[in-house]
């Protein structure tokens, strides 16, 4: 697994996708460094790297079909249930709700979530809820390509990810790049 984690990083920074600045994540916390995941899966051969690995680290919990939140675990959620040969859906939000709007939902089943960075695993956890709302389906775990969560995110269920790396994260009052004046940035999902 250590070789494929070295695989992983080293395609994550020839993508640019691991960012240094000043960032306001989806979370709500600022940070000096963003995942910005797309630039990694802009790539389909990336994609699908990401996707076989995760698809292989989850197999065993033998999930009937995968889901994502919009935006950023669309890629990686879809090449994961590609690799199990399972269906894929996804949540979006309107009007700063989770919903599952395209498809319909799950009568039953057991099912994985799957997204590109975990900061807190509020977005699954949102993502999850949604499912598990309606029918007899059992969450199994989630997955995702970086957790940068140290450890602090709040899923009841296992997580398990590629690369587990601890980038230090604030709260605005206590950002040592909002003291210095620094310009903010707002890259996630729900700033859009």
């Amino acid at each position: 697994m250590i070789e494929n984690q070295e695989e992983l990083r080293r395609r994550l920074e020839e993508s640019g996708a691991l960012q240094q600045g000043h960032f306001a994540l989806s979370s709500g916390l600022h940070s000096g460094y963003y995942m910005q995941c797309a630039l990694f899966l802009r790539f389909p051969g990336n994609a699908s790297f990401a996707g076989k690995l995760l698809a292989d680290s989850v197999r065993v919990l033998k999930p009937d079909f995968i889901v994502s939140p919009a935006l950023g675990g669309l890629i990686v959620g879809h090449e994961v249930a590609r690799h199990l040969c399972v269906p894929f859906i996804f949540c979006e939000r309107r009007e700063g709700l989770m919903q599952l709007k395209r498809f319909p939902h799950p009568d039953s089943g057991r099912f994985v979530v799957v997204e590109d960075v975990i900061t807190t695993g509020g977005s699954s956890l949102e993502t999850a809820r949604v499912i598990l709302s309606k029918g007899k389906v059992f969450w199994a775990a989630t997955a995702c390509i970086v957790d940068r969560s140290d450890g602090n995110a709040c899923l009841p269920e296992p997580l398990i990810s590629l690369w587990n790396v601890s980038f230090p994260n604030y709260s605005p009052e206590d950002c040592p790049y909002c003291k210095q004046g620094i310009p903010l940035t707002r890259p996630g999902s729900r700033n859009s």
